[in-house]
């Protein structure tokens, strides 16, 4: 199985990394087993790229699902006879046979193991198995190439770190993320900006959601917006109004799915550091120490540090349908399952724009100052946050060059962030005020750009003045989506 190129399957939109990625690792000519990683959570595409990678080189692709060890083996030796045509179903008395057999007959070929965690949680040797054929299947053993692939993160990314048996025997650790913002609107087909923001803050950039939860519905115009909210997410027969629910279940390191909710709906109504969530939920911070660190083992939330106040981390929801159910779902469920959408809608529009969509439009200017060309902030940025200048001063995009020893590190942009509200000259004397401040903390400050970032526009003077200076950066909803 030579090293060749593979072209990627029509069907799949975008995913061009990806796709290469576990194209030149299935292709690989060492002459050794190798094993690879892919994890993503549910519904971004992973199982539709390994079923068309399985096609393109003739692997075996292997689908648990929830069983018992012997029901898991019975599934396995069943498609495993079907793939290699051996007739009949295969019959393994534990996995160290069943793994032992297929590597034997897969030696130059892809296998495929999908949402192993499932194969895990009723066989927990399962990773001591795979680490014992992967050092024994060494140089001159055949080329045979294991994908491990699974939705549960906690449980992929614990598969290689500290003395988990797998641990560096990975040749290939593959994360399949959601589309960004702008793939996004472009596979939604949405030409708008303000409609693009609109739908992304409630379904992200998760593929499935569009094929499967709303059959290929998107709203075709700002005026259509409500009413697709309405009949796909809030409506009692909608996927959408349940799958926020389901993507904490399916963590198996959740167990009081209530506690870890009311975690979630802390942060989603704005609490993001340790101790407002606590006081939010009138409990201890030690008490939610453990449901946050579940939480972002999952990938449900993420912790970034202050731009500029190391150590004191905030909290965010990575995923936007999260947040939609908690700040509009979950407060109107009984509304809802009795069938009052567009009462609860209505009533719920304002709230969707302040605790949703105004947030969220933060996320949507540090994901485009951090994807940014050199050129926009003199430098590619290091790193990318919201910050705190003297406890009172909150910044929703500080951008930072790279940190270099003995260097002093550079403050390449300040920015400010409004969803609803048409920006002035005010918003820009503001940054400018935080600048001052944060060079008399030691950042080089000298060619520091002043963004402001606006859903509803600038006013003249404010665009006067961003002619007058290069150092005074405008990005409306044409530039975040150019």
């Amino acid at each position: 199985m030579g090293r060749s190129v593979i072209k990627k399957p029509e069907r799949v939109f975008a995913r061009d990394e990806e796709w290469a990625a576990l194209v030149e690792f299935a292709t690989s000519p060492a002459n050794e087993l190798r094993l690879g990683i892919v994890s993503g959570r549910r519904r971004q595409g992973k199982t539709f790229l390994l079923q068309d990678l399985a096609e393109a080189v003739g692997g075996f692709h292997f689908v648990a699902v929830e069983a018992t060890e012997r029901d898991a083996l019975r599934q396995y030796g069943i498609a495993l006879a079907a793939h290699l045509e051996v007739g009949g179903q295969l019959t393994f008395a534990n996995w160290d046979e069943a793994i032992g057999y297929t590597l034997d007959r897969c030696a130059d070929r892809v296998v495929i193991i999908d949402e192993f965690p499932y194969l895990i949680r009723s066989s927990p040797s399962l990773p001591s198995i795979l680490q014992r054929e992967v050092d024994a299947r060494g140089e001159g053993r055949g080329r045979g190439r294991l994908l491990l692939c699974g939705s549960a993160m906690s449980v992929m990314g614990g598969l290689l770190g500290g003395q988990a048996p797998l641990r560096g025997r990975a040749s290939l650790e593959l994360v399949v993320q959601p589309f960004d913002y702008r793939t996004a609107a472009r596979f939604w087909n949405l030409g708008d900006p303000r409609l693009a923001v609109l739908v992304h803050a409630i379904v992200g950039g998760t593929p499935a959601y569009r094929k499967r939860f709303v059959d290929d519905d998107s709203p075709s115009s700002l005026e259509a917006f409500d009413d697709w909210v309405v009949r796909r997410v809030l409506s009692g027969r909608a996927p959408l109004l349940r799958e926020a629910r389901y993507l904490l279940s399916n963590e198996s390191d959740v167990r009081d799915e209530a506690l870890y909710h009311a975690v979630l709906g802390a942060i989603a109504a704005g609490n993001n550091r340790r101790g407002n969530i606590a006081s939010y939920m009138e409990r201890k911070s030690t008490d939610i120490a453990h449901p946050l660190a579940v939480l972002e083992d999952c990938r449900l939330i993420q912790r970034q540090d202050d731009a500029l106040n190391k150590g004191k981390p905030h909290f965010r929801i990575v995923e936007p349908l999260i947040t939609f159910y908690e700040s509009v779902i979950r407060p109107s469920w009984t509304r809802l399952e009795l069938g009052h959408a567009a009462e609860t809608w209505r009533d719920s529009r304002s709230r969707f724009l302040s605790q949703v969509v105004g947030p969220h439009f933060e996320s949507l200017c540090r994901e485009f100052a951090m994807r940014a060309e050199a050129s926009t902030f003199g430098g590619f940025a290091g790193e990318v946050s919201a910050g705190t200048v003297a406890r009172s001063i909150e910044i929703d995009v500080v951008v930072l060059s790279p940190s270099y020893a003995n260097e002093k590190r550079r403050l390449l942009s300040l920015g400010e962030c409004k969803w609803g509200e048409v920006m002035d000259p005010g918003h820009l004397a503001r940054l400018r005020d935080a600048r001052d401040l944060i060079h008399m903390k030691g950042y080089d400050t000298r060619d520091t750009v002043l963004a402001c970032y606006s859903g509803a526009g600038f006013d003249e003077r404010l665009r006067q003045e961003a002619r007058r200076d290069p150092r005074v950066l405008l990005v409306d909803l044409d530039r975040l989506y150019g």
